[in-house]
């Protein structure tokens, strides 16, 4: 490493303004900022000097998403084996996964690193390390049978309509992963509905019988019937345990509940997530799942509160997405306030709409949007009470 040190270190004279390589500085600064711990730091302002730096903040949350990841391409396997009917073990399975997703990670990854290198070096900034997250967390939310021009497209849509015109990271109103997505559903919709795009299936045939629906499109369907046409479990075919271990179709990273657990657990532990957004958010969905259960108009509705939980992307969204630290509430009041009304709003949307099954991306845009103005009134009431108390003691 050293060696390849000495020749970076090299290399920097012919980068500088005047230099023979100066339109590659901002992409050079972005190879070596991640191959190496960056050797600058801020040279105006005040700014607390920490280790946790933001590459290693953005690496911790990496780390978080491989659990969801592994398993995501392993459930493309078995998604994909148990529709044509074939047994086989636990390495072609994830293999034929790994084969799916990783071209979609690349795209992901080339188009929108390449649109931030481009916009840096116009703009004559560094390439931030904010994207590493976003490259990742953009495949995890999308059906396995995207068409990678299409992840490109809402990739290059989110990067530079979602972030780049705002000022880059940091900058951005709402979290740019869930802008490709939702660009995805409204301009390609029928790449993102309906039983099909869930399962990777290839050139195989499928055997009768088998249902690439989720169990949120599942339980959409039996609300539209009379509830007493409606199985016993609402409609859905799943077991709990199934939807808790992630064995059902659905994007890439949101299936598996334990492996999202575990990728909480590691954003608590090292203090990288905000417990308060995480547990605020799975409250307001509670909260509204109650009082579906209270309304109890259809089989939708009488799907158990905490059944919710376990059920679409609610867990995914409530760990990784809510808790974006650019998009959301910044006071600690108001990180209570947005996380409740995201948890809400989600399962609101999810269960009024059954023609939009997943309210989750559409609630933490729509909070995203709020989140200044929560955070305004919050310092608004401690700007008063403080002055309530100052006039009380003079």
């Amino acid at each position: 490493m050293k060696i390849l040190r000495d020749w970076i270190d090299k290399q920097k004279p012919k980068l500088e303004k005047g230099g023979k390589f100066h339109m590659f500085k901002s992409g050079f600064g972005a190879v070596e900022t991640f191959l190496f711990v960056p050797n600058h730091t801020t040279r105006q302002g005040s700014h607390i000097r920490d280790y946790v730096d933001l590459k290693r903040t953005m690496t911790i949350v990496i780390v978080a998403l491989l659990p969801a990841l592994l398993f995501g391409m392993y459930n493309t396997g078995y998604q994909h084996y148990m529709a044509t009917g074939q047994m086989v073990s636990f390495w072609p399975v994830f293999f034929f996964g790994f084969k799916r997703i990783l071209p979609i990670i690349i795209v992901s990854y080339v188009v929108g690193l390449g649109i931030e290198i481009a916009a840096a070096q116009i703009r004559g900034h560094q390439v931030n390390e904010g994207y590493l997250v976003t490259g990742m967390l953009i495949p995890l939310i999308m059906p396995v049978t995207t068409p990678l021009w299409m992840i490109a497209v809402s990739v290059a849509f989110s990067v530079i309509f979602a972030k780049e015109v705002f000022g880059g990271t940091g900058m951005n109103i709402w979290n740019p992963a869930l802008v490709a997505r939702a660009f995805l559903f409204f301009a390609y919709p029928s790449q993102m509905s309906g039983d099909s795009v869930w399962v990777s299936l290839g050139s195989k045939t499928v055997v009768d019988g088998f249902s690439g629906a989720t169990p949120l499109s599942q339980a959409a369907t039996a609300a539209l019937k009379p509830m007493a046409e409606v199985a016993s479990n609402h409609g859905i075919s799943y077991s709990l345990m199934d939807m808790f271990a992630g064995f059902i179709p659905g994007s890439i990273g949101e299936t598996s509940k334990i492996a999202i657990l575990i990728g909480a657990a590691i954003l608590l532990l090292t203090r990288i997530g905000n417990w308060k957004i995480m547990f605020s958010t799975i409250l307001g969905g509670l909260f509204m799942g109650f009082i579906l259960n209270l309304i109890a108009a259809n089989s939708y509705m009488t799907v158990p509160a905490w059944q919710h939980l376990i059920m679409g992307g609610f867990l995914f969204g409530a760990v990784f997405m809510v808790t974006d630290p650019v998009s959301g509430a910044q006071t600690s009041t108001g990180k209570w306030i947005y996380g409740f009304l995201v948890g809400l709003f989600g399962i609101m949307i999810r269960v009024v709409n059954p023609a939009y099954p997943e309210g989750m991306m559409l609630s933490i845009l729509i909070m995203n949007m709020f989140a200044p103005l929560i955070d305004y009134y919050v310092v608004q009431s401690n700007i008063r009470r403080r002055l309530k108390r100052a006039l009380v003691k003079s």
